[in-house]
């Protein structure tokens, strides 16, 4: 089953994605299903949970969300509340467990995107190796040699900012169901294997220039 496991929707403070969108995509390429990680949030995954259910689109929604720690980010799944962000990665990811959440760590040597950097000896569940949004192919491969070295499954995600992206990167897993119990366990089992392409170079900048701008217009505001 392919599964998209890291989608943004306009639940983040940088994406407009429709959730509507965003499951007409999903369904249009095939998948069985995605998450939703907005950041420091996971109301757009249970909204888009429920909107699926709503339109009887028969693609599983796993909320989650992508939580902003002291040392860069962190992707919970299958969690019904959110976490106090700026914590260690460590009571981060303590709080995702006391929630009953998996925890991956997405583009981890991407600086751009706050990567953390090095995960060796965080109690994590998997390795987001191939982020679709990744403008050089380095940290990708980073990510890939280290989740090897340490013995951490490896996955994919589109880190769609858009909804014409959901699903350019995807994780097929090999689970006995399509249900966010079955699949998020398949994660944990190591049941995965990355796939997809990257995200095309003039989509990423101009979300780098939409980036920008924002930072700019928020230093404005605050000096008036």
């Amino acid at each position: 089953m392919k599964f998209d496991l890291h989608v943004h929707s306009c639940y983040s403070r940088d994406s407009n994605s429709d959730l509507d969108a965003i499951l007409d995509v999903a369904r249009k390429r095939g998948l069985a299903g995605f998450a939703v990680c907005d950041h420091d949030t996971v109301e757009g995954g249970l909204a888009c949970a429920e909107r699926a259910m709503d339109l009887g689109i028969e693609v599983t929604v796993i909320p989650g969300t992508e939580v902003s720690c002291s040392k860069g980010h962190i992707l919970v799944l299958g969690i019904e509340e959110d976490i106090e962000p700026w914590l260690s990665p460590e009571e981060t990811i303590r709080r995702a467990r006391t929630l009953g959440g998996t925890v991956i760590v997405p583009h981890p040597f991407k600086s751009s995107s706050h990567g953390i950097g090095s995960f060796e000896g965080l109690d994590i569940d998997a390795v987001e190796v191939f982020n679709s949004r990744c403008l050089f192919s380095g940290a990708n491969r980073k990510a890939a040699l280290e989740a090897k070295r340490l013995g951490l499954p490896g996955v994919a995600g589109s880190d769609s900012h858009i909804p014409e992206m959901v699903g350019q990167a995807y994780t097929e897993i090999a689970a006995p169901e399509n249900t966010v119990e079955a699949v998020l366990q398949a994660i944990r089992e190591g049941q995965v294997s990355p796939a997809g392409k990257n995200t095309p170079t003039p989509v990423i900048l101009r979300q780098m220039a939409g980036s920008v701008r924002r930072k700019i217009r928020k230093k404005l505001l605050g000096k008036t």
